[in-house]
């Protein structure tokens, strides 16, 4: 599979994640595929269980992409996953194997007040201080 149809493959999955389209969201992975939450310490395996996992998540939540980045097997998303109205900056990082995705591992950061210490080299570009 080349780049540019991985590409359209992220672009479907993360539009069916925001849509709870959960069967169209997870065609992406492998039956095998694994999913790492490193904060939490939780490890999923196999597609259906990843499926499962996020089908009785009961929040409501909402996906905004920032950007995809990557190329080959390893592509990365950084977006805003929203859980209730609150957001959580993300970063999924995905390998893939054989056009689907083997291996998922996301990473999640609350928002945080910027430092006044710093307050005179920075551009506000979006968080707490912008609202």
């Amino acid at each position: 599979m080349d780049d540019r149809a991985i590409r359209t493959a992220l672009e479907r999955h993360w539009e069916a994640s925001d849509a709870s389209d959960f069967e169209l969201e997870h065609e992406i992975y492998r039956e095998d595929a694994v999913l790492d939450y490193p904060q939490s310490g939780e490890r999923i395996r196999g597609r259906r269980n990843i499926q499962q996992s996020r089908t009785v998540q009961p929040n409501k939540k909402r996906f905004t992409i920032q950007r995809v980045i990557g190329s080959g097997d390893l592509w990365i998303t950084e977006f805003v996953l929203t859980y209730d109205g609150i957001p959580s900056y993300t970063v999924s990082i995905m390998e893939f194997r054989d056009g689907l995705v083997a291996h998922e591992t996301q990473y999640f950061a609350d928002r945080f007040e910027p430092s006044p210490s710093r307050a005179h080299l920075v551009e506000h570009v979006g968080g707490p201080s912008s609202r």
